[in-house]
């Protein structure tokens, strides 16, 4: 398959994660991150051939993967705790920003281009149309921007960074998800309250765990093993913008003009840096 219908695959998934984090808003972040990378990880298996020793990596490409997946997330939670959540999901969305521009830093044979620089400001641009709407941004810097702004180039550094480490198989992801849920459930219990689940819950933990909290990972590592994760970064511009627009559908809203600005800003960014790869 093309990667970027790989990442295009990821993208869609990730950006169901803000209905369904509305919807279990009520269930403590880490404890729900814990679950659905739990729940995730299992994909692994039939990608694997129900062979969990496949999964198995170097350490530290083991230590990469959670780094990835579970310094992510600790930093994102961070931020959302000490910044205003609009705000800090807009810094974290400088992550495609930062695939561009670290790529020729960080892999060889990537060359600069102007071009690329230029498409991945575009997009960044419309995700911020996208995410602040008319609202202009709260003042101020805290602790909170400066976690957005770390779990960005964790996601972004990450990403670039799988493709210098031995080469390992998709499959394997599922032990970065494993282990990183485990993180995740101990932090839950040294940080959160314990709180019930109800069935409810849990179907729609199943949901986020197979979806935006698993599949989308295995998604992406493929996606980045075929692709230019130049391309692949500007992209990923499409996940505010989809996920702004599944929230005002799940609303029976009607997106705004500033919706629409977004999508042209978006879809202009990553035609360009299609062309120009």
């Amino acid at each position: 398959m093309h990667p970027h219908w790989l990442a295009l695959g990821a993208i869609f998934l990730w950006a169901t994660l803000a209905p369904l984090g509305v919807a279990l808003s009520h269930v403590p972040p880490f404890l729900l991150t814990g679950l659905a990378l739990l729940i995730g990880s299992v994909i692994a298996l039939p990608l694997s051939g129900w062979r969990v020793s496949r999964w198995k990596v170097a350490p530290t490409t083991l230590a990469l993967g959670v780094y990835g997946l579970f310094g992510f997330h600790l930093l994102l939670f961070m931020a959302l705790r000490n910044a205003p959540a609009v705000e800090a999901n807009l810094v974290n969305y400088l992550w495609p920003l930062l695939m561009v521009v670290l790529a020729p830093l960080m892999l060889p044979g990537v060359r600069f281009k102007l071009v690329h620089l230029m498409a991945a400001l575009m997009g960044f641009a419309g995700a911020a149309i996208a995410i602040l709407g008319d609202k202009p941004p709260e003042p101020g810097f805290s602790l909170g921007y400066l976690s957005a702004a770390a779990s960005a180039l964790v996601w972004a550094s990450y990403s670039l960074l799988s493709k210098r480490v031995a080469a390992f198989p998709t499959a394997a992801v599922g032990s970065f998800a494993a282990l990183s849920g485990a993180l995740s459930l101990v932090c839950h219990l040294l940080l959160e309250r314990p709180t019930s689940i109800s069935v409810d819950d849990w179907a729609l933990i199943a949901i986020l765990g197979l979806g935006p909290l698993g599949s989308a990972f295995f998604l992406w590592d493929a996606a980045l093993k075929r692709g230019d994760p130049r391309t692949i970064g500007l992209l990923a511009f499409l996940t505010p913008l989809l996920s702004t627009l599944l929230l005002l559908l799940s609303r029976g809203q009607t997106p705004s003009p500033s919706i629409v600005l977004a999508a042209a800003l978006v879809a202009s960014a990553a035609a360009i840096g299609t062309r120009s790869s």
